[in-house]
């Protein structure tokens, strides 16, 4: 699942992305809730996890913020408050479920699974970006009308760009994506098999739509924009 935390306290936030990346899910993390709202408006997460006590807005805020925003992304609260009116206010803003800390990491993935089997997120068959077109069903890419021949790891590698056009998608969740792995190898694995899909892209003196965000990731921008 891509998973979305919201915690304030490094050392918790550093544990529990480590845990749910050795679990196999691909997580952002971000450190107050502005920053959670600017990416779950653009993110498509399957579960957005949100510490109450945040600087700034309150993670009863953002969760107020999303709910009235018409987001249905199933969201579970994290918080050392455990009086029954912190539990009722969480749920009455909109979040999902509650787990007070300190909590077992067991319970977390188990919460964490619940929420997303309920989750409103519906993968599209087809995905579009400028003049390309991906078709998920049939496994075919094409720019501008004209098939891309593209192997099964290049195909992954667009499809993780083109679910969220515009977005740096980060190496370390490129590898978890398209290869399955929590960790960077340290060889140029997603560079070698980038630069085939960028030939492959640009074919035709075709504009190049694929940015390399150095140290980083990459992103996928409008020609007319870039």
């Amino acid at each position: 699942m891509k998973l979305l935390l919201v915690e304030d306290d490094s050392r918790v936030a550093a544990f529990i992305r480590r845990g749910l990346l050795e679990e196999g899910h691909v997580i952002d993390v971000a450190d107050e809730a502005e920053d959670g709202l600017s990416l779950a408006y653009v993110g498509q997460y399957d579960v957005i996890v949100v510490d109450v006590m945040l600087p700034g807005r309150s993670g009863f805020e953002m969760t107020s913020d999303l709910r009235r925003r018409g987001d249905a992304t199933p969201i579970l609260m994290l918080t050392a408050r455990d009086s029954r009116q912190d539990v009722v206010h969480g749920l009455d803003v909109g979040a999902d479920d509650y787990l007070t800390k300190p909590f077992d990491f067991s319970e977390l993935l188990a919460r964490i699974r619940a929420l997303g089997r309920r989750s409103p997120r519906v993968e599209e068959s087809v995905l579009r970006f400028a003049d390309i077109e991906m078709d998920r069903v049939r496994h075919e890419a094409r720019r501008a009308g004209q098939s891309l021949g593209l192997t099964p790891t290049e195909f992954k590698l667009l499809e993780v760009m083109l679910l969220e056009p515009g977005r740096v998608v980060r190496r370390t969740e490129i590898l978890d994506r398209v290869w399955g792995m929590s960790f960077d190898p340290g060889t140029s694995l997603i560079d070698v098999h980038m630069a085939h899909l960028r030939k492959k892209l640009e074919v035709g003196n075709r504009s190049r739509v694929i940015t390399t965000v150095k140290a980083v990731g990459f992103t996928l921008r409008h020609p007319d924009r870039a």
